[in-house]
């Protein structure tokens, strides 16, 4: 199968049919569907997964000009486009609008952004839901959060002075923001309570390209040479900084692998392949993803298949800009330990819903989002089948980032509505022992390296009270769509040949 068309972030391009005509030629159009509803409209129409699921995005809708029109119009663009999506919340919780000048799909692969540099989960802190903590999971080295003396674990409870709520928590990604951190925390049957510490810490965005390899170490257990590796996003940007992690643990003689994906909410579906051959290496040429697109792009459905090669890229005014191939190194695994949690999605389940069809995937943690699907930015371009940013409507900064696919592994097995882990860790138990990555009073880590030592470590740990258990569910409501960076691909034209 051959794609024709050009870059996007899990951008596609086919010939625009049915939809591009607006009008039977004997009607006298009365009213003008407005310009940019007309963009989201037929976007959708071409473009969105579900669209034949959803009434309002009928071909049949544009048979009559005016009416079409009217239906459309007196809306603004975001009400429009969430009017069209099915089962909103439940069957599609990801797609989303916005008004910016900033590329959307380089924004989740590749990207130098604005941040405090601080990853954080939400936690409620009682039966109502309302009032929350928020537990820092990892800082970026020599960001602002890091000057400020923040740390893995800390627990957030209020922002700029105020509880943090349900209501307030977006403010966490603010400009500037002063935080006041937890000095104490412990459980009731039914509450979490904690006790804030005098001081407040301040800290305020600067830009940061994270690098997603965010921590790897060797440990040793007798012959078992144990590579422990956080990788916190499918950045194509750093596909070659991953590539080298890999050439390490092959120097380290690195024989068991625990692969920390907990706070990984997905990105690049080609740095997702590529992982997957760093993993193994022995199944070059055969399929490992299969891609399912909508009734009208049924031409770009197919599988993508592990490669030798990976491609390595450079930020160029913030979009990746392909620089050369490289080499994947190999461990050549046939087993490996995924670390997950309630904000691993996407492309991270992908990894371990495509890899087990090859080797054994053993999972550690709490249930994931459950986020089987993704994405392609679309930009008011009706010439170049909406999925070019060069090519845009410069009159409005609208775009959209519909679902636009599903991906299966190479069975086309049905995905789950998300992924159970084989041995479940309390997230609660996790919030009290969280502590720098590679400690192995990690409730998550520690598990792990008894699986492979067959040996029980001695650990100093808190365990929270198990009534807290049945929120579990809860931190799902606070942090899925925060986590689920989503599944892109940068360049159709590659794939698939």
């Amino acid at each position: 199968m051959k794609l024709k068309y050009v870059l996007l972030t899990l951008l596609v391009g086919l010939v625009f049919t049915s939809c591009s005509k607006d009008s039977d030629s004997n009607e006298t159009a009365t009213t003008t569907p407005d310009e940019i509803n007309n963009f989201v409209w037929k976007a959708m129409n071409s473009w969105y997964y579900w669209q034949s699921n959803v009434a309002d995005l009928s071909d049949s809708k544009i048979a009559s000009t005016n009416n079409y029109a009217n239906f459309i119009n007196g809306k603004t663009p975001d009400a429009l486009f969430y009017s069209l999506l099915y089962q909103r919340g439940t069957a599609d919780r990801f797609s989303w609008i916005e008004n910016s000048n900033e590329v959307v799909n380089v924004s989740k692969i590749a990207e130098v952004k604005k941040s405090g540099g601080f990853s954080y989960g939400l936690y409620p802190k009682d039966l109502n839901n309302v009032n929350l903590v928020a537990l820092i999971n990892y800082i970026v080295p020599g960001s602002p959060a890091a000057l400020a003396g923040l740390k893995r674990g800390d627990v957030i409870t209020k922002i700029n002075g105020n509880q943090l709520t349900s209501n307030n928590y977006d403010q966490l990604t603010n400009t500037q923001i002063t935080l006041t951190l937890a000095a104490n925390v412990g459980f009731t049957s039914t509450a979490m309570v904690t006790t804030d510490k005098a001081a407040t810490v301040t800290v305020s965005q600067a830009e940061i390209d994270e690098n997603p390899v965010a921590y790897y170490e060797k440990k040793v257990y007798g012959n078992k040479n144990i590579g422990y590796l956080v990788y916190n996003g499918f950045k194509s940007d750093y596909n070659d900084e991953l590539n080298a992690a890999f050439a390490k643990m092959q120097s380290d003689g690195i024989n068991e692998l625990v692969l920390d994906l907990r706070y990984n909410g997905g990105g690049s579906l080609e740095t997702a392949i590529a992982l997957a051959q760093m993993i193994n290496g022995s199944f070059t040429n055969k399929p490992y993803v299969y891609l399912d697109f909508n009734d009208k792009h049924n031409s770009e459905d197919g599988f993508e298949n592990l490669s030798d090669k990976v491609r390595v890229f450079n930020l160029v005014d913030n979009e990746p800009t392909f620089q050369r191939d490289e080499s994947i190194n190999s461990l050549a695994l046939t087993k490996i330990y995924v670390l997950v949690s309630f904000e691993t999605a996407s492309a991270s389940e992908l990894t371990i819903q495509c890899l087990k069809k090859y080797i054994s995937v053993t999972t550690i943690g709490e249930d994931t989002v459950g986020k089987f699907v993704g994405s392609n930015t679309l930009y008011d371009s009706p010439t170049s089948n909406y999925t070019s940013y060069a090519n845009r409507s410069t009159k409005h900064k609208w775009q959209l980032q519909p679902i636009t696919f599903a991906y299966y592994n190479k069975d086309k097995d049905v995905n789950p509505a998300k992924i159970i882990p084989d041995y479940a860790i309390n997230p609660y138990d996790t919030f009290l022992n969280l502590v720098e990555f590679g400690n192995v009073k990690d409730p998550c880590l520690k598990k792990a390296l008894e699986l492979i030592t067959g040996q029980t470590l001695r650990t100093k740990t808190q365990n929270a009270d198990t009534a807290l258990s049945f929120r579990n569910d809860n931190l799902a409501l606070f942090n899925s769509t925060n986590a689920a960076k989503g599944l892109y691909i940068e360049d159709f034209k590659s794939l698939k040949k």
